[in-house]
């Protein structure tokens, strides 16, 4: 490739990636993300700057790890932790201006008497017909053309418009038409209402037909305040601390839709202070470090007992042993975790059968702890074998060789030799195997959920780590509470950087070994 050609091809990138970073822009700037489009115009110059000239050679090359490190790993941590000081959750999505017009566009009801529309959905051009907004093309009994969005309506031009057999436009200048499928797919669709100026409301109904209604659930900006219009008297819903609109009347009465709102360390309190919450964090806590601790001990035994084994020269068809040992590796761990799950069946599992024994073994608290923990080394063996294995290989044969002339024994050899070599290449690996193991939500999901879970409390299961519990609290039970869920997150987090940092650091002493 020439010089020509490979600036030619440069340029050709860059234009490119620009391209992609002014269509996104336009896409955040109409959602009314100005701070995201501000940070991609400054993410743009800055990869003009470096790839556009012959400087800072190199950022070339550390630029597409740190945007990568950034988006992936940067950004989902502040985004959790902002999060974490917030009430965000199932009833508390929006603030609380748009919870107020979601709430009086969702109690229009038809107004009597008044003609229907036939209508059409659609999209703006060159927008998703997924999440793009959705607009009402509406033809009214008396064959005028109407445009309806979350604005109110405006004429809309007949020329080019197309209509069906049924008198539905099936085309017009500047939208995409839904089908049927595609409309249907839009879960927002339910939500879609065009204001008009009389204070009422254009609904769909279905896919070909609209309707003209009324807002009976009206806020008093004043005395902010909702009055449901449909009671006799009148109900009267009042703001709460709790982000609640609540009944003046009967505070057991309360709107489904609140709103978000920073609740300080609200979350992190509740934490301490609730009671239940309190005495399951912890025991769910002690769990996570025994089954981190447990898994990773257990694992690099067996691996690097698997692994001295091989490491003997005399040994022969190693290779194939190797490849079998790790099967369990390479297989993925949803199929392996479902497979375990039902041979720890109490009545039809294998191990049951085999052994002769009728253990509960996913029923009862200790049973599936064992369970889960021989799962996990049959899981994990065969990565610390790998490793090990390696790790082996580059021990220099002349130490082990002083120390046999030395007189020392195997197992002196191994304990004050092998070990401690061993360790200062896998140890830094066994830390990170560690914080695997302590978020490690998959095997408990596919194989326990968690469970079981005694008497009729859900909320907390036998085998629960923190990372499930806060799995659970986010998308399970009638009001998700993400914010919650965040701030669990965040103390995992602390938690899991308070025993490994220290632990990184003492493997530093291990290098004097070597």
């Amino acid at each position: 490739m020439t010089r020509t050609t490979y600036a030619a091809l440069k340029w050709v990138l860059l234009a490119l990636a620009v391209a992609a970073m002014i269509y996104l822009a336009g896409l955040l700037a109409a959602q009314g993300y100005l701070p995201a489009v501000v940070l991609l115009g400054f993410v743009g110059l800055a990869v003009l700057a470096i790839y556009g000239t012959r400087r800072a050679v190199p950022l070339k090359y550390l630029v597409p790890g740190l945007l990568l490190l950034l988006a992936f790993q940067v950004w989902p941590i502040v985004y959790t932790a902002a999060m974490a000081f917030t009430n965000y959750g199932d009833g508390h999505l929006v603030s609380k201006e748009q919870s107020i017009a979601d709430m009086v566009t969702q109690s229009v009801r038809e107004v009597p008497n008044t003609p229907r529309y036939t209508s059409t959905i659609a999209v703006k051009d060159g927008t998703s017909k997924t999440d793009g907004e959705l607009y009402l093309l509406l033809v009214k009994p008396d064959g005028t053309l109407l445009v309806g969005s979350k604005a109110g309506t405006t004429p809309l031009a007949a020329e080019g418009v197309q209509k069906g057999p049924s008198g539905k436009i099936t085309a017009a200048p500047g939208y995409a038409v839904l089908n049927a499928k595609e409309a249907n797919a839009r879960k927002d669709l339910p939500e879609l209402s065009i204001p008009t100026p009389d204070g009422g409301g254009i609904k769909p109904i279905g896919l070909s037909e609209a309707f003209e209604g009324r807002a009976t659930l009206v806020y008093d900006t004043a005395k902010d305040t909702l009055t449901d219009t449909r009671t006799d008297p009148p109900k009267v819903y009042a703001p709460t601390d709790q982000a609640k609109w609540v009944n003046t009347a009967d505070p057991s009465d309360a709107l489904p839709v609140g709103w978000q709102q920073n609740v300080g360390l609200h979350n992190f309190s509740r934490i301490v202070t609730d009671p239940v919450l309190r005495s399951g964090f912890l025991g769910i806590f002690g769990w996570n470090v025994v089954f981190a601790a447990v898994s990773v001990v257990s694992t690099f035994l067996l691996g690097m007992l698997i692994a001295l084994l091989f490491n003997d020269p005399k040994l022969r068809g190693k290779g194939v042993y190797r490849s079998l040992l790790i099967l369990p590796y390479a297989l993925p761990l949803f199929v392996t975790a479902l497979v375990w799950r039902g041979m720890f069946n109490q009545e039809f599992g294998l191990i049951n059968s085999m052994t002769g024994l009728s253990v509960d073994w996913l029923g009862s608290d200790l049973g599936a702890k064992v369970a889960i923990l021989i799962t996990n080394l049959w899981l994990g063996f065969p990565y610390m074998f790998l490793v090990t294995t390696g790790a082996l290989q580059s021990i220099p044969s002349d130490v082990k060789e002083a120390a046999k002339i030395d007189g020392a024994s195997p197992f002196r050899t191994l304990t004050s030799i092998t070990m401690p070599l061993l360790l200062v290449a896998v140890g830094p690996l066994l830390i990170a195997s560690f914080a695997f193991n302590f978020n490690n939500f998959g095997l408990i999901y596919l194989l326990t959920q968690g469970g079981p879970f005694n008497g009729n409390d859900t909320t907390i299961g036998s085998t629960d780590l923190l990372i499930t519990y806060a799995f659970r609290l986010a998308f399970s039970g009638n009001a998700p509470n993400y914010g919650f869920a965040a701030a669990v997150s965040v103390v995992i987090f602390g938690l899991v950087a308070l025993m490994t940092i220290p632990a990184f650091r003492s493997t530093k002493s291990l290098e004097e070994v070597n």
